[in-house]
C-alpha cells in the first residue's frame, strides 16, 4: 500500500504546487487505512486547504488505492511542524 500512496502523491503533487503550496507523505497504517501527509506552503494558510484535502485528496486516494479509508494532515492532529531545540 505504501508504495501506491506514494505514487499517488507523486501525480497529485504538480497541481497542488501550481498553487504554492506542496504535500509530503508521512506515514501510511496499513491496518487501518490512514494515511497521514503534511501540507506546506500556501496550503498552511489556506483556507481551502481541508476541501483540497478531503474532497481532492483523500477521494483520489480512496479511489486509487484498496484499503485507504481516510487520509489526514499532521497539522490538523496538533503537531508542529517546527522543530524546537532546548
Amino acid at each position: 500500500m505504501l508504495a501506491e500512496v506514494q505514487q499517488i502523491i507523486e501525480i497529485i503533487r504538480p497541481a497542488i504546487q501550481a498553487d504554492e503550496g506542496d504535500i509530503d507523505l508521512i506515514s501510511v497504517d496499513e491496518e487501518s487505512g490512514v494515511v497521514t501527509v503534511e501540507l506546506q506552503g500556501a496550503c498552511v494558510t489556506c483556507p481551502a486547504s481541508t476541501q483540497t484535502l478531503k474532497a481532492g485528496i483523500e477521494r483520489i486516494m480512496k479511489e486509487r488505492v484498496p484499503g485507504v479509508t481516510e487520509v489526514i494532515e499532521i497539522n490538523a492532529l496538533g503537531m508542529s511542524e517546527t522543530v524546537v531545540s532546548l
